[in-house]
């Protein structure tokens, strides 16, 4: 049975959840709103392999269901400009989220977005995030918290080229989970499909494929 907190998540970040087989599109106030970093997300899905529901502002819920009624690689091509943001680009990968992050050791510290020396995409978030350091204090990785609502938050991370293979974003990502947790939600991972990478980090923190997808219109 799908976790209680994950389902209440779904249906404040999308606008409706559960769904019954096929694509349900479905009208949200919030794709009309900032999202956690200031930018609009006019048009996020969730899809299970088996249901799915496409979130869109009350204005384009008509032109959508209609675009919905094409090949599904046709509508992906023409979503960003059906939701008026013809500029914005497509997201499309795995959902993915845990209960049981790894149990791998915690690593970073956390500490103010504010703190001199992190990489501006740090700087977006408002509480403090999660960061190791080298011993003169350079910054080497980071993970975030992207607060969606009080149910679900998505995890970010990333590390500089020149620490990459420590295994630094995994065990940042899964001290991040267990943070989350404590907090009463559900850690959620999203990453683009071809970023073999992040899928690596992903699993080895404990964060599996299921199946599941996440796509949407977002800023480039």
């Amino acid at each position: 049975m799908l976790d209680r907190r994950l389902q209440l998540h779904l249906a404040s970040w999308l606008g409706q959840w559960p769904a019954a087989s096929g694509l349900h599109v479905v009208a949200s106030h919030r794709r009309a709103l900032p999202a956690w970093d200031g930018r609009l997300r006019p048009a996020l899905a969730v899809d299970t392999g088996q249901s799915a529901v496409l979130s869109v502002a009350p204005d384009r819920v008509a032109a959508i269901r209609a675009l919905a009624e094409r090949a599904p690689q046709r509508m992906l091509a023409a979503l960003p400009e059906a939701v008026g943001h013809p500029a914005f680009c497509l997201h499309d990968g795995p959902f993915r989220w845990t209960l049981s992050p790894a149990p791998l050791p915690d690593v970073g510290e956390w500490i103010t977005p504010t703190t001199p020396g992190l990489p501006p995409w740090l700087r977006l978030f408002d509480r403090p995030v999660l960061v190791v350091r080298d011993a003169d204090g350079a910054y080497l990785a980071g993970a975030a918290i992207k607060r969606h609502d009080a149910f679900g938050h998505e995890l970010a991370v990333g590390t500089v080229p020149a620490a990459r293979g420590r295994g630094l974003a995994r065990r940042l990502v899964a001290q991040a989970a267990r943070r989350v947790l404590d907090e009463g939600a559900v850690p959620t991972y999203l990453h683009e499909r071809d970023n073999h990478a992040s899928a690596r980090v992903a699993e080895a923190a404990g964060f599996p494929d299921r199946g599941w997808r996440a796509y949407g219109v977002y800023p480039r």
